[in-house]
């Protein structure tokens, strides 16, 4: 062992001993930005800016990262886990289990399994994944796809409380949980997968200390309620417009943002009108579930374009005044800033290829769609940019107050469509494949995707830099302009934020689909990830880049080589 390992390791013990505490309180949660040494929350803070203020790591000495451990998951699914740090611990997931490991050397401190039915896999439509775990007052909290929310001690792992998520969550009915929760105030907020499996989607949230649930907000309205005249018939019942990506909250307005996916079944046929509130993003009071206001950026979308996204939160100036602004880039490849207040459109402007719009009109936030989308609505067959996968989907992007700059990892994909007679759905049945005709379109077969550095205000790139597959991984930005990102053939990767430049590249053993999160320990800096192929894309995209990449999840903790 070399001396620079052994000085680490031997930090172990006093990392562990300083964790006796274990006070995250609601304070805490709101101050984590601001206290790198910990990342309580999913987004590195609650505005979901994925940004550190650290900069030991920088573009002079980023070449000489190396892997400090790494920590095998034992586990063949995607690791889309967003790792949660506290006092020296490391609290992450996989599909099927929870795990606290010591920051400092990669020893497993616990592990706790979970257990769900077999048929749950049946409605789990896009990837056998979760993504990690919140954090409260020393209980570590997820959600297990089964629809149960199980609340840990962060010590041990032994549960404290598991509440099912009461009907009709369940697996006959299409429902399925794969994010990881937001704590607010000891309010436990989670969301729903399952559009695809003809379900009416919802947010909703429990007690941290008890597991009682608190109150459920349904995305789709029921018969008679607003928004209920935008669905055809009785389409509202199988509606989808899944939650399944965790959101961000802005403490002094008391909103939490959160992004909704697409309307059921794919097939735009089966369902005419706008189809609220699909493809939308909410405001909602975190203690009551009321929603202050709601943007639909896809209304009647046919093309499985999820908003999903997590919105970042930020201060920048619009009309030359500071403006608090919630930000969304889009899976249908348009780029959205919204007062946080209001909700009004401030900008919204492609960051991507598209042809299914022209653009955004500003007065009514509607899209001004193309013939391709009325065809598409017609059922012809029509190509269509971008494709079903988005110009982006779920990862994460960035925002440095720093450069002003979302750095984000676009995919530039088309695809045909066609959409011909839809299906006669009923709750738990399919609804997402099978029910149009798509088919992948490139037009550059070196490269389907960038990460790019984009103005929030135009969705101009002042660098993009390319890839022979779009990068599945989030991305990550601190305050020495250095962007961390993986790759689905394995490398974690470090560029130069005002340039795109790759400046480090380390392989790991499988493709990277991972949420890249960064602290410091002792007056050092560390950078850690998950690496661990799997996915909708990787699964079903047969992008032949990947053919070769290896599954087996693990987790990788980087530092700086020290003599």
């Amino acid at each position: 062992m070399t001396k620079f390992r052994q000085a680490f390791a031997a930090l172990s013990l006093t990392a562990l001993l300083a964790g006796g505490a274990l006070a995250q309180t609601a304070a805490d949660l709101r101050n984590d930005q601001n206290t790198p040494e910990d990342v309580l929350v999913y987004g590195m803070g609650y505005a979901g800016q994925r940004y550190s203020p650290l900069t030991r790591i920088n573009k002079g000495n980023v070449k000489k990262l190396v892997p400090m451990w790494s920590y095998a998951i034992t586990d063949n699914r995607g690791a889309e886990a967003f790792p949660v740090i506290k006092d020296g611990v490391i609290y992450t997931t996989s599909h099927n289990a929870t795990m606290a490991v010591d920051a400092m050397t990669g020893k497993q401190i616990w592990r706790t399994n979970h257990e769900y039915p077999p048929e749950t896999l049946r409605v789990v439509c896009c990837g056998i994944v979760n993504r990690g775990v919140a954090i409260y007052e020393g209980k570590i909290i997820r959600a297990v796809l089964d629809n149960h929310i199980v609340a840990m001690d962060a010590k041990t792992g032994k549960e404290i409380w598991n509440t099912a998520s009461p009907e009709p969550a369940t697996i006959a009915n299409g429902y399925s949980m794969t994010s990881a929760p937001l704590i607010v105030n000891g309010v436990v907020i989670v969301g729903v997968a399952g559009a695809e499996y003809s379900h009416r989607g919802f947010v909703e949230a429990y007690d941290v200390n008890t597991g009682k649930q608190l109150w459920r907000l349904y995305t789709i309205p029921a018969a008679g309620e607003p928004g209920s005249e935008t669905w055809q018939g009785d389409s509202a019942l199988t509606g989808g417009g899944s939650s399944w990506v965790t959101g961000s909250y802005d403490p002094d307005l008391d909103l939490v943002y959160w992004g909704i996916g697409n309307p059921s079944p794919w097939n735009p046929r089966a369902r005419k009108g706008d189809n609220l509130f699909t493809n939308s993003i909410f405001a909602i009071r975190p203690k009551t579930g009321e929603r202050v206001w709601y943007y639909q950026a896809s209304p009647e979308d046919p093309f499985d374009f999820d908003a999903v996204q997590t919105p970042v939160i930020a201060t920048i100036k619009v009309d030359g005044k500071p403006r608090k602004v919630v930000i969304q880039a889009n899976r249908n490849g348009f780029l959205y800033v919204l007062d946080a207040k209001e909700g009004k459109l401030l900008a919204a402007n492609a960051f991507e290829k598209v042809n299914w719009a022209d653009g955004i009109d500003l007065k009514t936030g509607r899209p001004k769609v193309t013939e391709a989308f009325r065809d598409a609505l017609a059922g012809k067959k029509v190509t269509i940019w971008p494709s079903v996968s988005g110009g982006i989907n779920w990862q994460h992007v960035s925002f440095s107050p720093k450069t002003g700059l979302l750095y984000m990892n676009a995919m530039h994909i088309g695809m045909t469509y066609e959409a011909e007679e839809p299906p006669k759905l009923a709750l738990g049945r399919p609804s997402g494949p099978g029910t149009v005709k798509r088919t992948t379109v490139t037009d550059d077969p070196n490269v389907r995707g960038y990460l790019k550095a984009v103005d929030p205000l135009t969705g101009k790139a002042k660098w993009a830099t390319p890839y022979k597959s779009p990068n599945w991984s989030s991305t990550m930005v601190t305050a020495s302009n250095l962007v961390f990102t993986g790759v689905m053939t394995g490398e974690f990767q470090a560029l130069d934020a005002d340039t795109g430049k790759i400046l480090w590249s380390f392989q790991t053993p499988s493709g990277i689909i991972g949420q890249p999160v960064t602290w410091e320990k002792n007056g050092k800096q560390y950078v850690t990830v998950m690496s661990g192929i799997g996915g909708v894309y990787a699964l079903r995209a047969g992008d032949p880049n990947l053919a070769n990449v290896p599954a087996g999840a693990s987790l990788w903790t980087f530092g700086l080589f020290d003599k």
